[in-house]
């Protein structure tokens, strides 16, 4: 059953969620407060959108233009009528389409900044996949893989425009050695820990597309205190 949510505290805008099918989570969060913008950014590109947390997020934080593109027809519905709810249909677009057509049919070049909380997971014999196609292809790398987002951000980047996306850190290295076959720098990276005892569990990490050598690692975020409530760090996120 469908609900309308608070998009947490991003002024006061709503979003469209379908608890047992897909709703978005703090990955969604942390990597829309990661991405740098800066006034000359024109034009944004989400991948695997979702039901467009971080298109709306985006959409407080800069006036560019931002395409957020989703394979799964029904999570496609829903950001395309939280955008609508939310009167963002001059700022933000959504198409239900397969990525790499998409990329295929699309001038290289063409943005400034793509974002991507991409599926975690190989495929492997000893994979357990979810018997709901949607929670499979949003969690393993069905439809999407990390050579395939790097290989599209070659091309639809601008020179010098940025990637950046959320991760496994165990994935580290595969996904820096990715990127850099692909013309894209690694520049900056920050590790999210559960709390402040335990190893990291989420990567954040952009690159630029024939940038410079030189990677700045962030200071390291605590998402939980010890009792399992959100950190004071986190909670800024929430608020916008």
């Amino acid at each position: 059953m469908e609900v309308i949510n608070d998009l947490l505290e991003y002024n006061n805008l709503k979003i469209i969620q379908n608890p047992s099918m897909f709703s978005f989570s703090l990955d969604s969060v942390l990597l829309a407060n990661f991405v740098k913008l800066n006034p000359t950014i024109t034009k944004i590109l989400d991948i695997g959108c979702g039901n467009a947390p971080i298109p709306m997020i985006l959409s407080t934080k800069t006036n560019a233009d931002i395409i957020g593109i989703e394979i799964q027809e029904e999570v496609a519905d829903m950001a395309k009528r939280s955008v609508i709810y939310n009167h963002l249909e001059q700022q933000i677009s959504i198409y239900c389409q397969d990525i790499k057509e998409y990329a295929h049919n699309t001038e290289s070049d063409t943005y400034d900044v793509i974002t991507c909380n991409p599926p975690f997971f190989k495929i492997t014999k000893n994979s357990h996949l979810n018997k709901k196609l949607y929670k499979t292809i949003a969690r393993h790398e069905v439809t999407l893989n990390l050579d395939d987002i790097f290989k599209i951000a070659k091309k639809l980047l601008k020179n010098n425009g940025t990637i950046s996306i959320v991760h496994r850190p165990e994935r580290l290295v595969e996904i820096m050695e990715l990127m850099k076959k692909n013309n894209i720098e690694p520049k900056r990276m920050q590790l999210v820990y559960p709390r402040i005892s335990e190893e990291a569990n989420i990567l954040l990490i952009e690159g630029t597309k024939n940038g410079k050598p030189g990677l700045t690692i962030e200071p390291p975020i605590y998402s939980h205190e010890v009792d399992g409530s959100y950190t004071e760090q986190i909670k800024k996120y929430f608020k916008g």
